[in-house]
C-alpha cells in the first residue's frame, strides 16, 4: 500500500513561528531587490533606489506581520480557505494604510499598492502551501523508516525472551512487560505526524527502557531528573525514545560493564530542554557514527515540527559522555481538546519524585530518581 501523497489538506502558516517570520521577511525583501534589479539599469542608482523602496515595503510588512501574529492563533484553526480570505482582508487593510501615508512617493495610488501587496501575499501563501506538500510526505517516510530501521528486529526477539525467562517466576512483571510492548508498538504504528504530550513521551521511554532493563539487567542503569517538566508540553512523539535506544545499543551494550543512561527535561522561559546523556567509548567509531544518525533523524523532525524554534546539539564531554541536548519552544496543549484524564507521569510536589501508577510498581522500582 502506497503513501497518497496528493490527499494532503493545505495548512495556513503558523504567523508566530519564526521560521515563518523569517521566510517571509526573506522573501519580501527578495523581491523587492529583484524589482530594483529589473527597473533599473544604472547600478549606481540601485542603492538610493532600495532605500526608497524600502520605505515603502517595510512598514507595510511589518503591519501585516503584526495583525497575522496577533491573529495567528485563530488562524492556524480555521479552514484553509477561510484563512486566506482572512489573511486577503489584512493585507488589503495595510495597503489603504499605508496608501494614506503623507510621505508615500513610489507607488501613486491604492490600485498599485494592492496589486503589489496582494502579489506578495499570494506568492508567500503558494510557497508555504507548496513547502507543505513537499515536507508532510517526508514526515510519513520518516515514520516508515522508524518502524525498520529503529525497532531493531533484535529488540522484539530480546524482549520476548527476556519475558519468556521470567513468565514463570514472576508472572505479573512478564504481564506488565508483555503490556508495555503493546503500547510501544501501538505508538510505534500509529500516524505521528501530530504532537503528543510530554508526559506521554516521557511514559513511553519508560517502558521501552523497562523492556531493556529487563534483557540488560544491573548493566542498565537509568538517572531520571524530571521534577521540573512541564508535563503539559506539546513534544514531537518518538523524538526521546530513538535517542535512549541508540544511547543503550551503542552506549550500554558495549561494554560488558555496563552504563548510566541520564535524562533531564526542563523548562526554561518558553522553552523546553531535554539533555540526555550516555557513555563514550573512545575509538569505538560506530558508537559514534550511530549516534550521529540517531541525532541527524531527530534534528530533521523538530525542524519539521517547530521550524527554526528548536535545535538540537550532540557533543562529547571529557571525552566519556555522550551529551545530546534538545531544545523546544513550549507549546501547551490547545484549550478545544479534551484535558488529559489521568497521568501516567506526575511530579511529586513534595518531594519531586515520580508517581508510578500499580502495574509499573514491579517495573520501575529498578530506576533511580535524581533529586
Amino acid at each position: 500500500m502506497g503513501v497518497k501523497y496528493n490527499e494532503i489538506s493545505p495548512l495556513m502558516p503558523d504567523w508566530r513561528n519564526l521560521g515563518v517570520v523569517l521566510r517571509t521577511v526573506l522573501v519580501v525583501n527578495l523581491g523587492m531587490l529583484l524589482a530594483v534589479l529589473v527597473r533599473y539599469d544604472n547600478a549606481h542608482e540601485w542603492p538610493l533606489a532600495v532605500v526608497g523602496l524600502a520605505g515603502s515595503v517595510e512598514p507595510f510588512l511589518i503591519l501585516e506581520l503584526t495583525l497575522l501574529w496577533l491573529c495567528g492563533p485563530w488562524l492556524v484553526r480555521q479552514p484553509y480557505w477561510r484563512g486566506v480570505a482572512v489573511v486577503t482582508a489584512i493585507t488589503v487593510i495595510c495597503a489603504v494604510v499605508i496608501a494614506g501615508l503623507p510621505h508615500f512617493a513610489l507607488w501613486s495610488n491604492i490600485v498599485s499598492v494592492l496589486f503589489w501587496g496582494l502579489l506578495a501575499q499570494a506568492g508567500l501563501l503558494y510557497y508555504f502551501h507548496t513547502r507543505n506538500r513537499m515536507l508532510s510526505p517526508v514526515v510519513i517516510e520518516a515514520k516508515l523508516q522508524a518502524l525498520q530501521a529503529r525497532i531493531r528486529p533484535h529488540f522484539l526477539f530480546n524482549s520476548l525472551n527476556a519475558v519468556m525467562s521470567i513468565v514463570r517466576h514472576d508472572p505479573h512483571q512478564a504481564e506488565a512487560a508483555l503490556q508495555d510492548m503493546a503500547d510501544l508498538f501501538r505508538v510505534l504504528m500509529r500516524d505521528n505526524r501530530d504532537l503528543t504530550l510530554l508526559a506521554d513521551e516521557v511514559e513511553l521511554c519508560r517502558q521501552y527502557l523497562g523492556l531493556e532493563k529487563l534483557r540488560l539487567g544491573s548493566r542498565l542503569e537509568v538517572d531520571w531528573n524530571v521534577k521540573s517538566m512541564p508535563v503539559d508540553a506539546m513534544v514531537p512523539p518518538l523524538v526521546l525514545q530513538p535517542l535512549l535506544e541508540n544511547a543503550i545499543h551503542h552506549g550500554v551494550e558495549t561494554s560488558s560493564v555496563g552504563g548510566t543512561i541520564s535524562v533531564n527535561i526542563f523548562s526554561v522561559r518558553d522553552e523546553v530542554h531535554a539533555i540526555l546523556r550516555n557513555p563514550y567509548r573512545p575509538g569505538n567509531e560506530r558508537h559514534h557514527r550511530g549516534n550521529r544518525i540517531a541525532v541527524a533523524n531527530v534534528r530533521a523532525r523538530l525542524a519539521l515540527h517547530f521550524d527554526a524554534e528548536a535545535g538540537m546539539s550532540a557533543k562529547v564531554i571529557n571525552g566519556e559522555t555522550y551529551e545530546v541536548h534538545i531544545r523546544m519552544p513550549y507549546r501547551r496543549k490547545p484549550p478545544l481538546e479534551p484535558a488529559r484524564q489521568t497521568p501516567r507521569v506526575a511530579p511529586d510536589a513534595g518531594n519531586g519524585r515520580e508517581q508510578k501508577t500499580p502495574q509499573r510498581a514491579s517495573k520501575t522500582s529498578s530506576h533511580r530518581s535524581h533529586e
